[in-house]
């Protein structure tokens, strides 16, 4: 059986972008009889709000979007289904890592970080010197340890590792080029999105991740983390991004495209009609409800495209 998931952050309304990924995502569980479970991604406690993780269940709700498991009141067996509830299960994992012996505190300060390599490409990226890595890891072993630890980092091996991705087919990316090693956890207690997201899904018997192509490479280094704590890693399914007229990506910053302004101009049916037809399940976006779709979708339907725009 399928097992899918939705796990989005409460630091906001939900976008049209948010709701194309959870529309897909809940199709391709539904379809077969799988489940789909609801988890709230509240890491950020600056930023995150209750409020709008309830705000969140509405609009599923509204669009016919229903969660066999999860959710705010925490239906299921596997929960708490809140990241912030989840320390404990975060500091199991973290000491299963700090095992086998390839992880090791970092004292780089942010401004450190960036000084030490240009921006990758075009998307801001810094790959990490390694400047803290200790000598045992091949590190040079010149740390000065009386400045503050800030975060535990996981080093990573200089080798490729290779997923197929059910939209973008084979993916190979190299950690020591892409990100370095990454850190686990911060010294201020906050945790890695990359170990918390391996932890929550395997521990909640996800089958099947799909999200925005935004974090298609992240898979990677997550699949790296099961690998690691001995665990087979779900299949991934990365959908294109959506952007607007003027071809920036959909932000929670856009209220344009916000769920509470959807909600005023669009019925349900017509919303899932418009995001199905963008996706290519449907050759016109004509109002249907999202179980009328069950029986059109297919994975083949949707366009292989990096980003769509929505007008």
């Amino acid at each position: 059986m399928t097992v899918g998931r939705f796990a989005p952050s409460p630091t906001g309304r939900m976008h049209l972008g948010n709701i194309f990924s959870a529309l897909i995502s809940w199709l391709s569980a539904k379809k077969g009889g799988g489940k789909w479970i609801l988890r709230v991604e509240d890491l950020d406690p600056q930023r995150s709000r209750m409020e709008y993780a309830r705000l969140m269940e509405d609009d599923l709700d509204w669009l016919g979007l229903d969660w066999d498991e999860g959710g705010v009141e925490g239906k299921g067996d596997n929960g708490p289904y809140l990241q912030s509830l989840r320390g404990d299960i975060y500091e199991e994992i973290l000491d299963r890592i700090k095992g086998t012996g390839l992880t090791y505190p970092c004292r780089c300060t942010r401004a450190d970080i960036q000084a030490s390599q240009a921006p990758h490409e075009s998307d801001g990226r810094v790959v990490y010197s390694g400047a803290c890595r200790p000598a045992e890891l091949g590190g040079s072993g010149e740390t000065d340890t009386t400045r503050p630890v800030r975060a535990t980092r996981l080093w990573v091996p200089d080798e490729e590792i290779t997923f197929t991705d059910r939209l973008y087919g084979v993916q190979t990316v190299n950690l020591a080029e892409h990100c370095g090693d990454f850190v686990l956890r911060r010294a201020d207690g906050a945790w890695a999105y990359q170990l918390a997201v391996v932890a929550d899904d395997a521990m909640m018997g996800v089958t099947e991740v799909v999200r925005g192509s935004d974090l298609l490479l992240s898979s990677a280094q997550q699949i790296y983390l099961y690998r690691l704590l001995g665990l087979n890693p779900p299949a991934f399914a990365h959908v294109p991004l959506l952007c607007n007229a003027a071809g920036q990506r959909l932000s929670k910053r856009d209220q344009s495209l916000s769920m509470e302004e959807l909600r005023k101009d669009y019925t349900p049916s017509h919303l899932v009609g418009l995001l199905a037809y963008c996706a290519g399940i449907l050759p016109e976006p004509f109002p249907i409800s999202a179980r009328g779709l069950l029986p059109l979708f297919s994975w083949s339907a949707i366009r292989p495209v990096k980003e769509l725009t929505i007008s």
